[in-house]
């Protein structure tokens, strides 16, 4: 797997700049979205325009994961082709920045340790909205400090018609839950990073699901051509 290029110099691209850290005139309201990215797709960017339009969103963090607990035994590709990837994804989406917290800092690297890093950093002068997939939700009980997660920030979980919720389970598990969650209604697409390998192994067309740029740094740097280990 080659090494990426630096087509895109990350000291000059506004999506990674620091956390903005001055009060505005209100109290922001600031999206958090992690995940592995592996590779992003334009799911990932209609997930992140619903969220900001339908909670009114100042900006959204997207912070690719480096080490995720739940991820370990899977090989991902190397934080930075997954950092560079994001950054072409999104330099034309101005509410929509980029961040290191996670690649930056030893793993494994657990929602409610990235949460309080905002905190810190916002000074407990923002509202924090972390936005999840129905089947996280479902399976927040096994987190990593749940219960302090569903108290200091808002969950806002996306609509997926093949996850069914069972609220009673969760409200026994984490008391309190559910006044702490949002769900988002959003179009529900057919996409997913782990298919897109797939197809790229496979040598069958991927390019539209993927935003600009993304599918020719695949090519380029030869990503995705043999499985990941289980």
């Amino acid at each position: 797997m080659a090494e990426p290029s630096a087509e895109i110099d990350p000291a000059a691209a506004p999506a990674e700049a620091q956390l903005d850290v001055e009060a505005p005139a209100h109290r922001r309201r600031i999206g958090v979205f992690g995940g592995t990215f592996d590779p992003i797709h334009i799911g990932h960017l209609i997930l992140a325009d619903e969220a900001h339009y339908q909670l009114g969103l100042d900006v959204i963090y997207l912070i690719p994961a480096a080490d995720p607990p739940h991820k370990r035994t899977r090989r991902l590709t190397p934080i930075e082709h997954r950092m560079q990837m994001a950054r072409l994804a999104t330099i034309h989406t101005g509410y929509l920045h980029v961040s290191r917290m996670d690649a930056d800092r030893p793993g494994p690297h657990y929602t409610a340790d990235m949460v309080r890093l905002l905190q810190l950093q916002t000074g407990n002068a923002a509202d924090l909205f972390f936005l999840m997939g129905m089947d996280s939700l479902r399976d927040l009980p096994t987190w990593y400090e749940a219960d302090w997660l569903v108290r200091n920030c808002t969950l806002v979980a996306l609509t997926r018609h093949d996850v069914e919720l069972d609220w009673a389970k969760l409200e026994a598990a984490l008391p309190g839950v559910r006044e702490h969650v949002v769900i988002l209604d959003m179009p529900e697409l057919e996409i997913a990073s782990h298919l897109i390998q797939q197809r790229v192994r496979e040598g069958r067309p991927f390019g539209h699901q993927l935003p600009d740029g993304v599918e020719e740094y695949i090519r380029r740097h030869n990503l995705y051509l043999t499985a990941p280990e289980a």
